[in-house]
């Protein structure tokens, strides 16, 4: 059941306009979410508080996405191998953009948001990572 995902998608969309920071904020509890639920589905412990970046390896570890495990013959290889870096980063990127204009810190009173602009990259990158996460782990789940 991805209820919680849509609810989060949802709620990242219809704050863009009207509270940007809140959608950039959501981004990275998207992701976060996503890794979690992938990764409890499929019986792998994460124990504590991990940062974005280890749920984000885990996943495509898990999930067979990572770079390395790409047979040398495979047509477009390279093109693959980049993609599947940057799908890396994105958690981490939204992590770093979170942390200087996303909900969940404190800000000194005259801090300045991002427009809805950037919010829409944001909710954009992050959506397309989790459904990429989400629809390979029900694709390949046993």
């Amino acid at each position: 059941d991805a209820q919680h995902l849509a609810d989060q998608i949802k709620r990242m969309e219809q704050s863009i306009e009207t509270d940007p920071s809140l959608a950039i904020g959501t981004a990275k509890e998207l992701i976060e979410t996503c890794c979690k639920t992938i990764l409890a589905e499929r019986n792998i412990p994460v124990s504590g508080s991990p940062d974005i970046s280890f749920l984000t390896k885990e996943t495509l570890k898990e999930l067979k996405l990572v770079p390395d495990e790409i047979h040398e013959n495979t047509r477009g290889r390279d093109v693959i191998k980049r993609l599947l870096q940057n799908l890396g980063t994105i958690g981490n990127n939204l992590a770093e953009l979170r942390g200087l204009y996303g909900t969940g810190h404190g800000k000194h009173g005259k801090t300045e948001g991002l427009t809805p602009r950037h919010a829409k990259l944001a909710v954009g990158a992050a959506s397309t990572l989790a459904t990429f996460l989400f629809d390979t782990h029900k694709e390949t789940n046993d």
